[in-house]
């Protein structure tokens, strides 16, 4: 049988999973939409994903990659999948793409945003859901500084949690992208890299927000990058804030026929 290799771009609500990796005893976003899939085309279609989202992390972008029957059109997987799949997860977009594409492997970058609110109505039942509501003024000069130490290649052992990365990982990360950008009633963090280690944006998050509260000083993070260990970092900061935002892929792997 004819197969092809489709691409999901996915949207959840993280807050009632406990994150993206199926779990035998527990509810995650990629267990609900491999059920999904079995329920549609009667077998088991492994879906990957381009990062393992923690529990109460959200999705804007996430990109899954799967394999099924040539006759399964992008819109047609689309639009059975958001049939049946829980109101707390939609497929944004399907996309026909390259045999060799995965969607873990294959990706060049990842970019996830996080929400700081500093105003009193950062307690709101609507803000507090997506946001960290710290109600506090943060330095903005603090902020930035710290950010742009991030820029560039570095090992971030000091920001991973502990003996979660492979045997031999050198923890280094290429950062594209860090910056603090004041917003309504708070702060957004954007930060976009190559990859990831486990826990690595919110402990990024809670160290400069250390920072910009005057908890610690200036050239903080600049010195953790240095570090062999993450005994001195920040405690990470709360889940719910964070989303991932969009992964990139080079162009050659998309096919541009979803008919």
């Amino acid at each position: 049988m004819e197969t092809h290799t489709l691409q999901l771009v996915t949207q959840y609500d993280g807050g009632r999973f406990s994150g993206w990796q199926r779990q035998n005893d527990a509810r995650t976003v990629q267990g609900e939409i491999e059920n999904v899939l079995t329920r549609i085309t009667g077998d088991a279609v492994p879906v990957a994903g381009a990062g393992r989202t923690d529990s109460g992390v959200h999705a804007t972008g996430q990109v899954a990659s799967i394999r099924l029957p040539a006759r399964w059109t992008p819109d047609a997987v689309r639009r059975a999948l958001n049939a049946m799949l829980p109101d707390d997860i939609w497929i944004a977009e399907a996309h026909r793409m390259a045999p060799e594409f995965h969607a873990r492997f294959s990706a060049m970058a990842r970019r996830y945003s996080y929400l700081v609110g500093t105003d009193e109505a950062a307690r709101s039942p609507f803000r507090r859901r997506y946001e960290w509501a710290i109600r506090l003024p943060l330095d903005a000069n603090a902020l930035v500084g710290e950010s742009e130490d991030l820029l560039g290649e570095h090992t971030f052992r000091a920001f991973a949690k502990a003996r979660t990365a492979p045997a031999g990982d050198d923890h280094r990360c290429l950062i594209h992208e860090a910056r603090w950008t004041p917003r309504e009633g708070g702060w957004e963090f954007e930060i976009e890299a190559n990859r990831f280690l486990h826990h690595m944006v919110r402990f990024l998050v809670g160290t400069m927000i250390d920072v910009g509260l005057g908890r610690r000083p200036r050239g903080t993070i600049a010195r953790l990058l240095a570090a062999s260990d993450n005994l001195d970092t920040s405690t990470v900061a709360p889940a719910h804030a964070l989303t991932l935002r969009a992964v990139r892929y080079p162009a050659a792997l998309y096919l541009h026929d979803n008919s």
